[in-house]
């Protein structure tokens, strides 16, 4: 199927002649995302402007066109992927920073901006955004508002939904919508800032961000802890947390993770090691050196196998190697995995590793762990081939168990990578009839022809 003629006319009326993409091998990569699913749409317009949004949506509205928003395609939930054909709107060209307000701390950005573009404009003038999720070098900041993708510094620094003063959209129904304020105090009306972020693009079409920034610290330093279980580390992590100069991060690595540092690295770690934390401490230089040694102490326990601490910028770059070289290898080990984005309460950390050993053994699949451990978030990867029709059983049944342990110990089946379409239909695990009949009518009042990447992050809705 293709756009009409009638729509095509008026799309080349709204943008610049290079901006309306029809021809299919041009359209081809925007129906990718880090899923690894794949549905072309039909065509796609880059806009530069948000009238040039506005005006797309009251198009696609007019004659029915499905549309889906697209930032940098790094989800991994399929979120961006146009299943219903239709529009892709990608915002990859209007990624300017609109202004720097060094006195209210804030800067206000389009949201097809890269987040490492937004860090380095700061950096230079002495300041950093909180969220840097994995995928920072290359994510919009329009994706990480589109799920609320925060990484390890959430801990100290709080999410995405905590780091945005204001924002400008443009709802399903083609209306422009101000939400939130420029100050850093407001109770007027109801929260729809927060309401957006983590909406996954299917209540409006966020083009302008107002971004709450914050100094850079002076100083950060690099510890790597290890221990002989992953009980110890956890019981550590508990530590942490309750700590008032909390850690800026804490990464996790569990048992399967090392082993496969172990096997395929020439890292060298040590025998005994089970688990491991990376963690970053910052601060001034007049109180870093004392925050320090408090998260020293509160790592100690029996399980503790050693500490150490970077002392140069290239050791913290040989600190961190164990887990940056994680992900590369998890590619080689099986054809195929999951990767599933979970959190539970810190306390409840330990039992969800343990239950993930279980099940891993039970399965006899590989379960590999590791993620921003501070929040309770573990990146849980389920390593199998899919062309083995046992394994492939395995792995979905291993998922709903999962799932089913996470919230049996009070967790999200979602931290930061959102529901997109993998895991739509697993949302009435964790949210009932009635939570879930209010976003479906939420949903209907922001697009009331349900245009907005439709059939993603709700389930349908019972008839």
């Amino acid at each position: 199927m293709s756009l009409a003629k009638e729509v095509v006319t008026q799309l080349n009326l709204i943008f610049s002649q290079d901006a309306v993409l029809t021809e299919a091998a041009d359209c081809w990569a925007y129906g990718y995302d880090n899923s690894k699913l794949h549905s072309p749409p039909d065509a796609v317009v880059l806009p530069t402007t948000h009238e040039q949004v506005e005006r797309c949506v009251q198009l696609c509205n007019q004659f029915s066109i499905p549309m889906t928003a697209r930032g940098r395609g790094t989800g991994t939930t399929g979120a961006s992927i146009p299943i219903r054909k239709g529009l892709v709107i990608s915002l990859e060209r209007m990624n300017k920073l609109l202004s720097f307000n060094r006195a209210n701390l804030s800067v206000r950005v389009q949201t097809g901006i890269t987040n490492q573009a937004v860090q380095d404009y700061l950096h230079a003038h002495g300041f950093f955004w909180a969220p840097d999720p994995g995928s920072a070098a290359y994510c919009s900041v329009g994706g990480n508002l589109a799920c609320n993708a925060a990484g390890p510094r959430a801990i100290k620094y709080g999410t995405t939904r905590d780091n945005v003063l204001q924002l400008k959209a443009v709802t399903g129904s083609g209306n422009t919508i101000h939400t939130g304020s420029i100050t850093s105090k407001g109770v007027v009306g109801l929260d729809l800032t927060r309401l957006l972020i983590g909406s996954e693009g299917t209540l409006a079409i966020i083009t302008e961000a107002e971004l709450k920034i914050l100094p850079r610290p002076e100083q950060t330093n690099t510890l790597r802890v290890i221990f002989k279980n992953s009980q110890g580390a956890c019981s550590a992590i508990e530590n942490l947390t309750a700590l008032s100069d909390r850690p800026a991060a804490i990464e996790f690595m569990d048992q399967h993770a090392i082993g496969l540092i172990k096997e395929y690295s020439d890292i060298d770690l040590p025998a005994a090691a089970k688990a491991l934390l990376m963690i970053n401490v910052d601060g001034d230089s007049s109180t870093l050196a004392n925050a320090t040694a408090r998260v020293e102490a509160a790592v100690k326990n029996d399980a503790l196998i050693e500490i150490k601490q970077a002392s140069s910028a290239q050791d913290k770059q040989n600190l961190w190697q164990a887990r940056k070289a994680l992900s590369p290898i998890l590619r080689t080990i099986a054809p195929n995995k999951i990767n599933e984005d979970i959190v539970v309460p810190v306390p409840n950390l330990a039992a969800f590793v343990a239950a993930l050993d279980e099940l891993a053994s039970h399965y006899q699949l590989p379960i590999v762990n590791f993620g921003h451990a501070g929040n309770g978030n573990l990146h849980v990867n389920i390593m199998y081939d899919a062309s083995d029709s046992k394994q492939n059983d395995h792995a979905q049944r291993c998922l709903e168990d999962i799932f089913a342990t996470a919230l049996r110990l009070q967790g999200t089946l979602s931290g930061e990578h959102g529901i997109g379409l993998v895991k739509r239909e697993y949302v009435g695990l964790e949210l009932g009839r009635e939570e879930l009949a209010l976003m479906h009518n939420i949903k209907r009042q922001f697009d009331p022809n349900n245009i907005l990447n439709a059939d993603k992050s709700l389930p349908s809705q019972a008839k």
